[in-house]
């Protein structure tokens, strides 16, 4: 114990040179690692291993091997804290607690309470709304066509919605056009992503792009109609306050208890923003369909 923890000392103050992160490159960790798939990894250890392994964990995926990777994990962060060091990372990720199958159970549920929300406020969307409103189908089908590349696809259909909300409904041609160009940049950029290689800064850069036009685009429309339609101040809070929290993903600090990152409080802080985003569309689109009825009467 004492020579282990004295190379762990030697390694924290070294300087990196390989590639990974700290806790994985830790002597300790791949001595671990390696003794722990020798002894349970082959042979009879490995169907004991399998037969006393919990279904649910199987069927996600979790292998004999992963398993050694997280216990050795947690004997390493052990070690540093023991020894009074910062907690790394590992494989590029911060140490959590599991809970069942799930590696970030906290971002995990977050996210399922973000769809959740989400789903509701469409639901009451579409149950408040006649299907007869000009931003009806818009707001509802390609919503559902595009949700399919996470964050990329979510920021090109709000880019999306506000071209139709703001040149769209008096031009369809430009809004059928600008669609079309949306479509396309998503296929490409899913295309690179997937089949040649996933480049986190690309994605990044690409994500801030988008999202500063759509960021500018709506603040401007929502200001210059303030007077006329109150209910866009809604908009102007929705597009502040995601901006706002979206620096906590710049945060980046050790789980709090294991379970609690700052991602994972990004997501929770988003819930009410998705739930005031819908009252806006609700609002917005109630308005839509009286202005369309009042000019019908007056044909």
């Amino acid at each position: 114990m004492a020579g282990r923890a004295a190379r762990l000392v030697l390694l924290a103050g070294a300087a990196a040179v390989a590639s990974g992160s700290q806790g994985d490159r830790e002597p300790v960790y791949r001595d671990c690692v390696l003794q722990c798939e020798e002894r349970n990894c082959s042979g009879g250890a490995l169907k004991h291993f399998r037969s006393r392994q919990p279904i649910y964990m199987s069927l996600a995926g979790w292998t004999c091997p992963d398993d050694c990777k997280y216990e050795c994990m947690w004997v390493t962060v052990g070690l540093y804290l023991q020894e009074g060091h910062k907690v790394p990372q590992f494989h590029g990720k911060w140490p959590f607690s599991r809970f069942l199958f799930f590696q970030e159970p906290a971002s995990a549920m977050a996210s399922f309470l973000n769809g959740l929300a989400s789903l509701v406020m469409l639901c009451r969307y579409r149950t408040s709304v006649p299907a007869s409103s000009p931003m009806y189908h818009t707001c509802v089908a390609f919503a559902w066509k595009m949700d399919y590349f996470c964050a990329s696809t979510v920021i090109l259909h709000s880019v999306y919605l506000c071209c139709v909300r703001t040149v769209g409904l008096q031009r369809p041609a430009v809004a059928s056009a600008f669609r079309a160009l949306l479509l396309l940049m998503l296929t490409a950029h899913v295309s690179y992503l997937s089949l040649i290689r996933f480049d986190y800064g690309y994605n990044l850069a690409a994500n801030v792009a988008i999202g500063l036009v759509n960021m500018l685009w709506w603040l401007a429309w929502c200001l210059w109609n303030q007077r006329r339609l109150p209910h866009v101040r809604k908009c102007v809070a929705v597009v502040l306050l995601l901006q706002g929290l979206s620096l906590l993903e710049l945060l980046d600090f050790p789980p709090l208890f294991w379970v609690l990152d700052a991602h994972a409080i990004w997501h929770i802080s988003t819930i009410p923003v998705h739930v005031l985003f819908f009252s806006f569309l609700e609002d917005d689109s109630l308005y839509l369909l009286k202005e369309s009825e009042a000019k019908f009467k007056l044909d």
